[in-house]
C-alpha cells in the first residue's frame, strides 16, 4: 500500500535548527515586541543604600509630572496584601520596601507612565528618606556576634542564619580520618557571578477588571509553576491566570524566579484597568535579580600513601543575600551539592552546609548547572588536584586509581545518589589522548627548564540532572514532574505540547525529532508548543538540566503511547493481528511480509475514518512523567596553559573537553551546548565575578565592571565524547546542557596551578586575574 519511507531523521540526526528560521529574520517575539491597546509603562525606583531604615517615600513631584498615572509605594502595596510576596525557597521577600532595604538595588518604588521615558524620569522626581544602616556583605560578617540583623522583620529571627543542612555519615567519616595516613585540606571561595542572559527580564500584565482573567507576558523560564506561585500572591483564581513566556532572549536560570517587577505590573493593571509594561535594564538585572554561586568552601580529602581516597569532609557557607530565594528542590538546601564525591569510590563522606543573610541580592539560581553542582564539581576536582601533587602522584593517575569503575554500577555514593551508569575511565583515557599527555608533561619539564611555565589541568566531572523522582523533589511542594501533550493530525502531522520553556536549547528542533524517532514522522512535520500555561501541560520548566531528563522522557512515553493505538489501526487496516505488526522508520509492515504496509499517515487518517469498533476516534495523548531516578552525565576535561611570571596573565594554549551525556538526540545542538557552556566556564576562570566593597556598593553593574568573555578572549575548544547511556531513560539520554560549566571551571583554575605549584603557589580563588595569579607568585616567593 505504501513505497518505501524515506529515512526519518529522529535521535541521532544532526537536524538544522527549526526556530533559527525566524529568529535570523529577526521574526523573534520577545517580550519588549509585545505591545497592547492603551498599554502603560512601569520603572522601578532602586535603593542606592545596601541596607538603611525607609523612614518615608514621597511621590507628590512625580505624581505631577506630565505622563505619569501612579506613584506605586510599598504602603499602597500593603493595603493589599501585596507587599510581601512567597519565594521559592519557602521564605518571603518584599515586593516593596515598607520598613528597610536590604540591598542595594531593592525595589522602593514604581511609577507609571504613558511613556517608558517619562517614567523613567519621575524616578528621580520620588523624593526617599533614608537612614543608612550597617552592612554585611559575607556570610563570614553575617554570623558575627556585632552583626546587625538583617531579617529583624521575621517574628524569631535574632541573627542571620537562615538553615543547618548535612549529608552524609559524620562517624563513618571521622573513622576514615582518624585511620588516614594522608590528609589534604582547601578552602576555596567560589564567588558570586550572574547569568547575564542577552535579554533582560521584563513582562506585560494585562488584568481584565471587568472579567478578571490575567494574562501576563514574561520571561520565565517556568510558565506553569509561575501561574500558581501568582495565585498564591495575588489571591486570584488560578484558572483566571494565563501566564505566557514568548521567546526568551537568554535565560540560564535567571529567569525561574518571580522578581517584585513581576507582581508590581500585575498589581497596577488590575488598578489602573490598562495593561502595563515593565522591562528592567542591564544595571537592574545585574544587581537585583537571580545570582549565582558565592559559597565559602573547605574541604578535607583522607588518603592512605598508596593513594586510595578512603573519606571526604567538605563544609561550605553560602551566602543567600537578602531574602533565602532559591530556586531548587525544597529538601535541599544548597541544592544538588552532596554529588560533591563526584566521580570517585569514596567510601565515606560527610557534607556540613549553612546559609546566611547578607545585604546582597537574593536568589541563587542553576546558572548552567543542576541544582548547586558546579560549585561541588569544582571543590573536588581542586582538592583531588592539590592531593596529587601533595602526594606526589600524576593527577591522572590518582583519578584513575580511585574511579568508579564500569562494573560498579548502579553505583551509591556515600552521600546517597544512586549514579545510573558511567565509564570515567574510558572518557578520561580518551581526553588524555587527545591532548597527547605524555609528551605534553615531557614538554612542560623542558619548558621549566627554559624558565617557561606550563600548566596542564585536568577535570573529571559526574553531574546529576533530570530532577526528579516524586518521593524527594518538589518546589513549594509543587512535585517535579512534567508533561508531553501529543496529537497526530488526520494528515499525519503532529502536534506537540510540553511543559518545558526553551530559551535557546532547540527544544522545537530536539523534542520534535524524538517524535520522529517514535512515531516516523519527519521533525519539520510535527509543530512543538511551549511557554503558554493555557496551552501547554503542567510542569515546572526549564532550569538545571532538566528538560531532557524530564520532558524529553515525557515526549518518548506519550509518543510510544500513541504508536501502541496506532499499531492496533494499522492491524485493523491490514485485517491481520496485533501481533503480527511490526514497526520500523513510520511503517507498519506484516512480519513475514514487509511488502504488506502502511504507514504512519495512513494510520492517522483511519484513526479519524476508519477506526474499529469498540475503539475511541483520533490519535492523541497526553503524558506526566515522574522520573525513577536523576541521570549522571560526566566526562573528563583537560587544559594546557601557559602563564607568563613575571605579568600574571596566562594563555589558554589547548581545552579538550570530552563528555558523556548518554544518547545524543541532536549532535550538533549538543555539541554548541558544549561551547556555550566552556565558554562561561572559561569567563568565571578569568575574569567573572560580582563583589561588593564595604559599604554593599555592588561592583559588576554593567559589562564594564562585570566582564564577559567575547570571541576575542575566548579560546578554541576541542571536543570527544562517550556514549554510556543512561538506562532509566526512555531512549537513553542523560542530558547536557550544563555539564560544560560544570567541569570546565576546576580545569582551567588546575591548569594554571599545575604551572605554578612549584613555586609554592596552592591556590588562587577565581576569577585568576592576570593581577591575582601575580600577587599569589609574589607572595609565594616571599613566603
Amino acid at each position: 500500500m505504501a513505497a518505501e519511507a524515506e529515512e526519518i531523521r529522529g535521535v541521532g540526526h544532526s537536524v538544522r535548527r527549526k526556530e533559527d528560521d525566524r529568529f535570523i529574520r529577526g521574526a523573534g517575539n520577545y517580550i519588549d515586541d509585545i505591545h497592547l491597546p492603551g498599554m502603560l509603562h512601569m520603572a522601578i525606583l532602586r535603593s542606592p543604600f545596601a541596607h538603611a531604615k525607609l523612614n518615608s517615600v514621597d511621590g507628590s513631584r512625580a505624581q505631577e509630572l506630565e505622563g505619569v498615572i501612579a506613584v506605586v509605594t510599598g504602603e499602597l502595596m500593603a493595603q493589599h496584601n501585596l507587599a510581601w510576596m512567597p519565594t521559592l525557597s519557602g521564605d518571603t521577600e518584599a515586593v516593596l520596601v515598607t520598613d528597610k532595604v536590604r540591598f542595594q538595588g531593592q525595589e522602593v518604588a514604581a511609577v507609571i507612565a504613558t511613556d517608558p521615558y517619562i517614567a523613567k524620569d519621575a524616578l528621580e522626581l520620588i523624593d526617599v528618606d533614608y537612614e543608612p544602616l550597617g552592612v554585611v556583605i559575607s556570610p563570614q560578617q553575617a554570623e558575627a556576634d556585632d552583626a546587625p540583623v538583617i531579617r529583624d522583620e521575621k517574628e524569631g529571627q535574632t541573627d542571620n542564619h537562615i538553615y543547618h543542612w548535612e549529608s552524609g555519615d559524620q562517624g563513618a567519616t571521622d573513622t576514615a580520618f582518624a585511620q588516614a595516613d594522608k590528609v589534604v585540606s582547601l578552602d576555596t571561595w567560589y564567588p558570586r557571578s550572574h547569568p547575564s542572559p542577552l535579554e533582560t527580564c521584563g513582562c506585560v500584565a494585562d488584568v481584565n477588571p471587568a472579567t478578571g482573567q490575567a494574562t501576563i507576558y514574561m520571561t520565565s523560564q517556568a510558565p506553569q509553576l509561575i501561574r500558581t506561585v501568582f495565585a498564591l500572591v495575588a489571591g486570584l483564581p488560578e484558572e483566571k491566570i494565563r501566564i505566557v513566556s514568548p521567546d526568551i532572549g537568554g535565560g540560564f536560570g535567571n529567569k525561574v524566579p518571580v522578581y517584585p517587577g513581576y507582581v508590581i505590573a500585575t498589581a497596577a493593571s488590575l488598578l489602573l484597568g490598562h495593561p502595563v509594561k515593565w522591562i528592567e535594564d542591564r544595571t537592574e538585572n545585574l544587581i537585583s535579580t537571580g545570582f549565582a554561586r558565592d559559597f565559602w568552601m573547605h574541604g578535607e580529602m583522607a588518603l592512605n600513601d598508596d593513594g586510595t581516597m578512603t573519606g571526604l569532609r567538605v563544609s561550605l557557607k553560602a551566602d543567600e543575600g537578602a531574602f533565602h530565594a532559591d530556586a531548587q528542590p525544597s529538601k535541599f538546601k544548597v541544592g544538588l551539592f552532596h554529588i560533591v564525591s563526584g566521580s570517585y569510590d569514596l567510601p565515606a563522606a560527610h557534607v556540613v552546609a549553612d546559609g546566611y543573610y547578607t545585604n546582597k541580592a537574593p536568589g541563587g539560581v542553576a546558572y548552567r548547572c543542576s541544582f548547586r553542582v558546579t560549585e561541588a564539581s569544582y571543590m573536588i576536582e581542586r582538592l583531588v588536584q592539590n592531593a596529587a601533587y601533595e602526594l606526589g602522584m600524576d593527577p591522572a593517575d590518582l583519578r584513575k586509581k580511585n574511579f568508579i569503575e564500569k562494573d560498579q554500577f548502579p553505583y551509591k555514593s556515600a552521600t546517597g545518589f544512586e549514579y545510573d551508569s558511567g565509564d570515567y575511565r574510558g572518557a578520561m583515557d580518551l581526553a588524555l589522548e587527545k591532548v597527547g599527555y605524555e609528551q605534553l608533561r615531557k614538554e612542560q619539564a623542558e619548558a621549566r627548564e627554559q624558565g617557561r611555565l606550563i600548566g596542564i589541568g585536568l577535570a573529571s566531572f559526574t553531574e546529576v540532572v533530570g530532577a526528579g523522582p516524586h518521593k524527594d523533589y518538589d518546589i513549594l511542594g509543587i512535585k517535579m514532574n512534567d508533561g508531553a501533550e501529543l496529537r497526530v493530525h488526520p494528515t499525519g502531522k503532529a502536534h506537540l505540547k510540553i511543559s518545558s520553556q526553551t530559551q535557546g536549547q532547540g527544544h522545537e528542533t530536539t523534542f520534535a525529532q524524538i517524535v520522529a524517532e517514535e512515531l516516523g514522522i519527519q521533525p519539520e512535520d510535527v509543530k512543538v508548543t511551549h511557554g503558554d500555561s493555557d496551552d501547554t501541560p503542567y510542569g515546572l520548566g526549564t532550569y538545571a538540566s532538566r528538560s531532557t531528563p524530564t520532558v524529553g522522557a515525557a515526549t518518548a512515553m506519550v509518543s510510544r503511547k500513541l504508536r501502541d493505538k496506532a499499531r492496533k489501526l494499522a492491524a485493523h487496516l491490514l485485517e491481520v493481528s496485533e501481533e503480527d505488526i511490526e514497526f520500523a522508520q513510520g511503517r507498519f509492515t506484516v512480519k513475514g511480509a514487509p511488502d504488506k504496509a502502511v504507514t504512519i499517515q495512513d494510520v492517522a487518517f483511519a484513526a479519524y475514518t476508519n477506526f474499529p469498533d469498540g475503539m475511541e476516534a483520533g490519535l492523541e495523548g497526553v503524558t506526566y512523567y515522574d522520573p525513577p531516578n536523576l541521570t549522571y552525565p560526566f566526562g573528563t576535561y583537560a587544559v594546557v596553559v601557559e602563564v607568563d611570571a613575571d605579568t600574571g596573565q596566562w594563555k589558554v594554549n589547548r581545552m579538550i573537553a570530552v563528555d558523556d551525556c548518554g544518547v545524543r538526540i541532536n549532535p550538533m545542538i549538543v555539541e554548541g551546548q558544549i561551547h556555550g557552556g566552556l565558554c562561561e566556564g572559561f569567563g568565571i576562570a578569568a575574569m567573572e565575578q560580582i563583589t561588593f566593597d564595604e559599604e554593599g556598593n555592588c561592583i559588576g553593574a554593567n559589562f564594564l565592571d562585570y566582564l564577559l568573555p567575547t570571541a576575542w578572549e575566548t579560546p578554541t575548544f576541542e571536543l570527544g565524547e562517550t556514549v554510556t547511556p543512561s538506562p532509566h531513560h526512555p531512549i537513553g539520554a542523560k542530558g547536557v546542557g550544563e555539564s560544560a560549566t560544570v567541569g570546565s571551571p576546576a580545569a582551567f583554575v588546575n591548569a594554571v596551578i599545575d604551572a605554578l605549584w612549584p613555586l609554592g603557589v596552592r591556590n588562587i580563588d577565581m576569577p585568576l586575574t592576570s593581577g591575582k595569579v601575580w600577587e599569589a607568585i609574589q607572595n609565594a616567593q616571599t613566603s
